[in-house]
């Protein structure tokens, strides 16, 4: 059987991005490419700016804020190890977390980095707490305080077994230097941004370029690459021609790169390529608040009208594998045993047939005076979404389902995400070290579509209340009951479409030398990475 729709869709709109790229590489030139690649300076590219790194919020590129901040532990493969916080014991009862704060390390402007700071961050947070909420922790966590310089505590309502993972992400807790706040707060905005990180930012021009440069002065690893110059290129074909010039060294990321032009290089002597392990799960949500999609016999036709396989040989030339689940089984708890919806059309119209769903002269099916027309709304800044769209909307139509389709910007299409307002929609997973805590925490309230989609189900109840045990059970054997219950059941009601699952990628210069990735999917390894002495 062949699959050529997308792919020829894809393709298309590579060559309409190289003819672009060629015009707008001139547009490029100028002081942020002044400098070539060379042991101390690396050059690498994203396609916006790093805007706003306050890392008690949400805006700015997280990259750039691993970069320059640091946490009291980090998340690594191996499992938590010390940052900030050289050691820490928990209770017996699990509710209060004692840290050693780790002796002399100073942040980018010379502010001691003590308990005492730490507090003061922690402050700050806790001034905005509403605005993170959707971490679980926020919810539980009853009280702080810096007895000494060298010791932080944290006081919980309650046991809450993923507190580390939250401490250990790249936002909000992260640490800025206190002199850097605006009268002890962040959520207004902060002066400058001043963290403990082995880099620090001491230029940006806006949407053309930030330099980093290696912190002098950090307690940690010390980074062999002295400078990164970060150049802003919207455009994916310019990025490829920029690093065929020797303009830029290194492109990472997960949009950062497509398919053909990672086989592109695939055995290349003066390029080489990366692929990660499964980060997150793209896939497509069904809103079960819709008269149509409150049919579970139709949501479960949409699953098997779905070819998960040609989606990624076609779209991703197997970049990203297929997804038969909603989290890869690689995701803590999430390796349990579930019957796929396996790709077979025959099935899907059997099963809409058997529903009532019976098929018009013009194509399209209709129950009770109720036509199968449904809206699939994307991110117009994603190509991928609506190449797949595209695909979707052609091979659900022979099935009877008409699809219009709608790309929207991404705040708009975030907005009527979060506030329910899609039939079907486009979403990808938080990824690891979110998932499947959470992400799956956040379903129970409006922070994206999961909501919206998942208020219908007749066990909605039940889940949520597996996945508020979850958050506090401190039995592991108990949570894995409770994650295979609640894992089980959206399965089985079928409100998620899984497509792929993704995958970080990076294309780079041969003379780079330890490019690779992190238990963080958000992390570039700069700290390993060295030019080779050639």
């Amino acid at each position: 059987m062949k699959h050529v729709r997308p792919l020829r869709l894809f393709r298309n709109t590579l060559f309409t991005g190289l003819l672009a790229g060629s015009v707008l590489l001139g547009a490029w030139q100028g002081e942020a490419y002044a400098e070539k690649g060379t042991k101390d300076t690396l050059n690498f590219v994203n396609y916006r700016d790093v805007r706003d790194l306050n890392p008690h919020l949400y805006a700015g590129e997280m990259y750039a804020q691993e970069m320059l901040y640091e946490t009291l532990i980090d998340i690594t493969q191996d499992g938590f190890k010390p940052c900030l916080a050289e050691s820490w014991t928990i209770s017996e009862d699990g509710k209060v977390y004692t840290f050693k704060i780790r002796k002399g390390v100073t942040f980018h402007d010379g502010t001691v980095c003590d308990a005492f700071a730490i507090k003061a961050n922690f402050d700050a947070i806790l001034e905005n707490r509403a605005r993170h909420t959707w971490l679980e922790m926020m919810h539980l966590l009853e009280k702080i305080e810096a007895p000494d310089a060298e010791t932080f505590r944290i006081y919980m309502k309650a046991p809450y077994w993923p507190m580390l993972i939250e401490l250990g992400v790249t936002r909000p807790f992260a640490m800025i230097s206190p002199k850097a706040m605006k009268d002890g707060s962040t959520k207004d905005g902060v002066k400058a941004f001043i963290g403990t990180g082995p880099y620090k930012l001491t230029k940006v021009v806006t949407d053309e370029y930030a330099v980093f440069e290696a912190n002098e002065n950090y307690w940690g690893e010390k980074p062999k690459i002295k400078r990164i110059v970060v150049k802003v290129i919207p455009d994916n074909q310019t990025r490829i021609l920029a690093l065929e010039k020797g303009e830029i060294d290194l492109i990472w990321g997960k949009n950062m790169l497509d398919a053909d032009a990672l086989n592109k290089y695939k055995g290349s002597k003066e390029f080489k390529t990366a692929l990660s392990s499964p980060t997150s799960t793209r896939q497509i949500v069904l809103n079960g608040q819709n008269p149509i999609l409150a049919d579970i016999e139709v949501r479960k036709a949409l699953q098997h009208a779905t070819n998960r396989v040609a989606i990624s040989k076609g779209v991703f030339h197997d970049t990203e594998p297929p997804a038969d689940t909603l989290y890869a089984r690689s995701i803590p708890y999430c390796n349990i045993e579930l019957d796929p919806y396996k790709y077979d059309m025959k099935k899907a119209a059997a099963i809409l047939d058997a529903a009532g769903w019976k098929m018009g002269e013009d194509g399209v099916r209709a129950k009770n005076g109720l036509r199968m027309e449904l809206g699939l709304l994307y991110n117009s800044n994603s190509v991928t979404e609506k190449t797949i769209s595209e695909y979707l909307q052609h091979e659900y139509g022979k099935l009877g389902i008409r699809v219009s389709l709608r790309g929207e910007e991404e705040q708009s299409y975030r907005d009527n995400m979060k506030n329910g307002l899609f039939d079907m929609i486009f979403n990808i997973c938080w990824g690891m070290p979110y998932d499947p805590q959470s992400s799956m925490a956040a379903m129970r309230q409006r922070v994206y579509g999961d909501y919206a989609a998942q208020l219908a189900l007749p066990d909605k109840k039940e889940i949520d209340a597996a996945i508020t045990e979850i958050m506090s059970s401190t039995d592991m054997k108990r949570r894995q009951e409770l994650f295979t219950y609640a894992l089980t059941h959206l399965h089985n009601d079928a409100i998620y479409i899984p497509l792929t699952y993704e995958t970080n990628k990076a294309l780079f210069n041969a003379k780079l030398k330890g490019v690779g990735f992190t238990q963080t999917q958000y992390e570039v390894p700069f700290v390993k990475m060295y030019f080779e002495d050639k």
